[in-house]
């Protein structure tokens, strides 16, 4: 007789920490690889010539207008470290995006996540298109991202244990958040409020003497800052000037209206990439409301629940405090001293007693035919806090009971139906995955109506409103939901190739105004060369790409573009004028080409179009356009194209 092959299968031997292994190599690919791709936006160009600049010169001063110090200092060492260039450039933001995939891990390990909640919650982080494309991306938001992401983990650290190594983590993460973008102190007054009125009501408990650490967090806040904006003791004038230099710059952007929208400009951007995050977020937002309004009704005092009945055991004795009230069957009114592994839902009328399991450790069943639910048994990978798993399905069993006696209103019943949302209500760690999605929810509505208010709407700023989103949706995330979160993220792995990964200019309002992958048709032309003179007063990025010895190769002569006579002489072997407010004839040269310098999708060309566009993404570019010239010898003898974009 054969033995029994007893050797666990590949997908038994698979553990919670080998997924989320996986899911953050997934993140670093979609991060580094081809990295340089694409051509350094507008702002990537002006920020990396800055932090260049800063590392040639050694001079930086603060201006609102470029954002935080750290930026151009993280920069400027790295460059220094591996040399300058669009890759290495963009190197810190890929690892900062990376690493905002192991912070799920720590909020896990606490239990404020489920396994399943929290493998979701990498996920949509490891493969979200914004969080993907700003990751490659040299701007501020993906340093303020995630500042804010660790400044949360050492607050939940921090109140979980109460020492003060976590409040020196807060505050260093809030003090380089406020070197980074001046919209930090928008996400700390968020998290403040909350942390605030959570104090008041008695949710948060703090430790005595936790003045001590505060007053040590605004002290290490304050030093880091004071040591960023002075640039490091060379420009002191900035550590009172440079806030009142940010707030009026920033006020007058916003009522200016510079790159403006309506208050719903986020959620379009939402449903463009995000489709399935906030799906999941409306779901998880009214599972948690209600599981809120289903706790708060359960833990009200059940004498006042059942008034109309007698609290007397069979025998005719009045129930003790200790003891709670039963309605058995046929309305027998009895005492039972309450349990851990029994608990009384006196709130429902469709289904009236629930009964908890005798250990944790057994998986619960689900609710009776009766009332309509499908059941489901869940397994817990690991013994820590963070494994007591959120699954909506896995509920105490219900009893029916006769309720005719006790009138129900029509809100309460369906509250009471609606509980069944909540069935893993009973579990130990219910109230801290619970409490922390109502603070995420908070958080995410809060930075709506923040960024809904601010004039200025530009796509990255869709990074603040999006991460407290993907915490929102995978809150009680059962195996059906997980199953449906990984079907929909079919959706979110699209759009990451479309939008990253396309080596072309793509219609896109995720761009913003971007420089065009035809300028590398120009660089050829300027490399072939010795001197290129550039008349148009867009210029960005030539600085960048033509920096330190290269800039030789390039004169800019904004003041010449109404006057082609200038290069009658043949001096320049390229000269760059823009279409059409430049010259289109010039003696001597040829017009070889018609680029675009940059682009980006225009709202006024395809409103007509909307839905196709949705489905397509072929829409019309909006565009800077250059024209190219070369000598009438050079352009005569070089075949090069003329893509006809002016």
């Amino acid at each position: 007789m054969e033995a029994v092959d007893s050797s666990p299968t590949f997908l038994g031997r698979v553990r919670f920490e080998h997924l989320f292994i996986v899911i953050f190599i997934v993140a670093l690919i979609l991060r580094f690889f081809f990295l340089d791709l694409k051509l350094f936006h507008h702002d990537e160009a002006v920020h990396s010539w800055f932090s260049f600049k800063l590392l040639m010169e050694g001079t930086y001063v603060y201006d609102p207008v470029y954002h935080g110090p750290l930026l151009y200092y993280t920069t400027a060492s790295m460059f220094a470290l591996f040399g300058d260039s669009d890759l290495i450039a963009r190197i810190v933001p890929a690892l900062l995006g990376s690493m905002m995939v192991l912070l799920v891990w720590p909020i896990y390990r606490l239990g404020y996540l489920g396994w399943r909640g929290a493998l979701i919650a990498a996920l949509f982080l490891a493969i979200s298109p914004d969080m993907v494309y700003f990751s490659r991306f040299l701007r501020n938001d993906i340093f303020i991202a995630f500042f804010t992401l660790l400044l949360l983990v050492a607050l939940l650290y921090y109140l979980e244990y109460g020492q003060r190594r976590y409040v020196l983590v807060a505050a260093l993460a809030a003090g380089l958040g406020c070197c980074s973008k001046e919209n930090m102190p928008i996400i700390l007054l968020i998290f403040g409020v909350f942390l605030l009125a959570a104090v008041v009501l008695k949710w948060v408990h703090l430790k005595k003497g936790w003045w001590v650490d505060f007053i040590l967090g605004i002290a290490v806040i304050g030093a880091v800052g004071s040591l960023f904006y002075s640039s490091f003791g060379a420009h002191p004038e900035v550590l009172w000037t440079g806030a009142f230099q940010a707030i009026e710059h920033w006020t007058a952007m916003s009522s200016q209206q510079r790159l403006g929208g309506p208050p719903y400009f986020y959620i379009l951007l939402l449903m463009l990439y995000e489709v399935p995050i906030l799906l999941l977020a409306l779901v998880g937002t009214l599972q948690a409301v209600v599981c809120a309004l289903f706790l708060w009704k359960r833990k009200r005092p059940e004498t006042e629940v059942l008034a109309p009945v007698a609290a007397t055991g069979e025998d005719g004795a009045a129930c003790s405090e200790a003891d709670s009230v039963v309605l058995g069957e046929e309305g027998v009114v009895s005492c039972k001293t309450p349990v851990l592994s029994e608990v009384m839902d006196i709130a429902t009328a469709e289904c009236a007693v629930m009964s908890k399991p005798e250990s944790e450790s057994e998986s619960y069943s689900g609710l009776n035919s009766e009332c309509g639910f499908e059941s489901e048994s869940g397994v817990e990978p690991t013994e820590s806090p963070g494994s007591q798993e959120d699954v909506a399905g896995e509920v105490p069993s219900i009893e029916a009971v006769d309720h005719s006696s006790r009138p129900q209103s029509r809100a309460s019943a369906l509250l009471a139906r609606a509980g069944s949302f909540c069935g893993d209500v009973d579990r130990p760690v219910f109230d801290r995955h619970l409490g922390f999605t109502l603070f995420c929810i908070w958080w995410m509505c809060a930075s709506l109506g923040v960024y809904a208010v601010i004039g200025e709407k530009v796509p990255w700023l869709i990074l603040h409103q999006l991460l407290p989103m993907i915490f929102v949706a995978s809150f009680l995330m059962s195996r059906n939901k997980a199953i449906l979160a990984l079907v929909l993220s079919v959706f979110l792995v699209v759009m990451v190739l479309h939008v990253a990964f396309t080596p072309a200019d793509i219609s896109e309002p995720i761009v913003q105004v971007q420089n065009s992958e035809e300028l590398r048709e120009l660089f050829r032309l300027i490399d072939a060369g010795n001197a290129t003179a550039v008349t148009s007063e867009s210029v960005w990025p030539l600085p960048w790409y033509y920096r330190g010895d290269r800039s030789e190769k390039l004169t800019y002569l904004s003041s010449m573009a109404d006057n082609p006579e200038y290069f009658a002489d043949g001096k320049y072997d390229v000269i760059v004028s823009h279409n059409p407010d430049g010259f289109s004839e010039v003696p001597g040269y040829l017009r070889t080409d018609v680029i675009r310098q940059s682009y980006w999708f225009s709202i006024y060309e395809n409103n007509d179009r909307l839905a196709a566009y949705y489905l397509f993404r072929d829409g019309k570019l909006g565009s800077v356009n250059w024209n190219i010239f070369v000598p009438l010898e050079t352009g005569s003898g070089t075949d090069i194209s003329v893509n006809g974009n002016a």
